[in-house]
Formats: structure tokens, C-alpha cells, sequence
């Protein structure tokens, strides 16, 4: 079955760094688009990131756009996320998501979904 597992989320200053990976099992990783998403308390969940099944295309939320960057190795079937000068309002539970049925920026368009990893930036 598929399973994705997200790593490397915890607290760290503004201004600091995490590299976030999710680790993918279950189906060809190489033959799928992969997507970051994030949820705040109270808030819908939204897009991050999205790269496509061979890493040639990247997109980004106007948000994180110069401060994150994702990447995938499907050597080892896990996709990261690199987020630099991080801010407070980048706090949230990030999920990494996979089997893209539409428009990647919608949530409800990726079949399958990680259980999430906190970040928490602190000010």
C-alpha cells in the first residue's frame, strides 16, 4: 500500500533552516508528481510545493517562493523540501502528498497524504 512518511520538522529560530524529507513506499515513486502542502491551527490546508515525476519542473506558493526548495531523489524514493529564512507564519504541520488527479495547488486533487511533520518557527 502506499505510505508516506515525513521527517525533519521541530523548532527553530526565524531565520533558520529545516530540510523536511518524506520518505515514499508502495508505488514507483518515479512515476509521480510529489507536492508539500502545510495546515495552520484553524486554517485550510494549503500548497507549498510541487515537483513533477522526473524533478524538471518545480512550482511554488508566492509565499515560500526564494526561500524553499524542493527536490526528490528516486534513487531513494523520497522527496525534501528545504526551507530557509524561515518566518513565525511559516508555523504549521507539513504533509508531503502523492497521485496527482488535477490541479496540483488543491489539496483535495492528491489521492494520498503523509501524517504530517510540525514546524514551528519561533520569533
Amino acid at each position: 500500500q502506499v505510505q508516506l512518511v515525513e521527517s525533519g520538522g521541530g523548532l527553530v529560530q526565524a531565520g533558520g533552516s529545516l530540510r523536511l524529507s518524506c520518505a515514499a513506499s508502495g508505488f514507483t515513486f518515479s512515476s509521480y508528481a510529489m507536492g508539500w502542502f502545510r495546515q495552520a491551527p484553524g486554517k485550510e490546508r494549503e500548497f507549498v510545493a510541487f515537483i513533477n515525476l522526473n524533478g524538471m519542473t518545480t512550482d511554488y506558493a508566492h509565499s515560500v517562493k526564494g526561500r524553499f526548495t524542493i527536490s526528490r531523489d528516486n534513487a531513494k524514493n523520497t522527496v525534501f523540501l528545504q526551507m530557509n529564512t524561515l518566518k513565525p507564519e511559516d508555523t504549521a504541520v507539513y504533509y508531503c502528498a502523492t497521485k496527482l488527479t488535477g490541479n496540483y495547488y488543491l489539496a483535495a486533487r492528491w489521492d494520498y497524504w503523509g501524517q504530517g511533520t510540525q514546524v514551528t518557527v519561533s520569533s
